[in-house]
């Protein structure tokens, strides 16, 4: 299958294009998807950075099923697939943040260092005028993953080089316990199996985003 290409963007150039889109308007949510290792937390932490006090990052991952709920399913060994996510609650998050009607909004986050989501713990106060939110599977066709892009005022897809990707991904195993072997294999594995059906949802995407170094 052919896939138009990414268009080249730096960060500032993303930057410029969240504050066109706010301009204006009392809240943009702009979603970054890609498959594991490309980048996608990386990249919406240095945007938040750049749009400084006007934005919030709210990471999809927040919504990980817990190790024990995970181990009580029978899925701790496919951890990272879209049924390993509490994904109505996601979409719970996203329709009150677009509805603005409360004062606060508390979200969650991921700890990768203790792989547990700790909720609670991100503070988007309802003057924000820009929500990030970053995940996989923010463009899946399948239920009820299919309602979050309607939440969403765009949705901008991370494409990076597979053996890029693949490397960052069995750094990021390693650093956080995993032998070389075993971090290959889960890169290889489960982490591969999930970015074949992410890859898929491409298509979805409002736009596709190669990110170029910075001047």
């Amino acid at each position: 299958m052919s896939w138009p290409p990414a268009d080249t963007l730096t960060l500032g150039g993303l930057a410029d294009r969240a504050r066109a889109m706010s301009a204006g308007v009392a809240r943009t949510l702009i979603g970054i998807v890609g498959p594991p290792g490309a980048g996608k937390s990386t990249v919406a932490e240095a945007l938040v950075r750049q749009l400084g006090p006007d934005a919030v990052l709210v990471p999809m991952d927040g919504f990980h099923l817990s190790n024990e709920v995970l181990g009580a399913l029978g899925r701790a060994d496919r951890k990272g697939a879209a049924d390993t996510f509490d994904a109505d609650g996601y979409l719970a998050l996203l329709r009150r943040l677009r509805d603005q009607t409360d004062e606060v909004v508390y979200a969650p986050t991921f700890r990768r260092d203790i792989e547990e989501p700790i909720g609670s713990s991100i503070p988007v106060p309802r003057s924000t005028p820009i929500v990030v939110t970053e995940g996989n599977y923010l463009l899946l066709d399948s239920h009820p993953w299919k309602f979050v892009r309607d939440l969403l005022d765009t949705t901008w897809y991370l494409e990076v080089a597979e053996e890029v990707r693949l490397d960052r991904l069995v750094a990021r195993h390693v650093a956080f316990g995993r032998t070389p072997d075993a971090a290959r294999a889960w890169a290889q594995g489960s982490d591969q199996a999930n970015a074949a059906v992410i890859a898929e949802s491409r298509r979805c995407a409002d736009l596709l985003v190669h990110l170029a170094p910075s001047d």
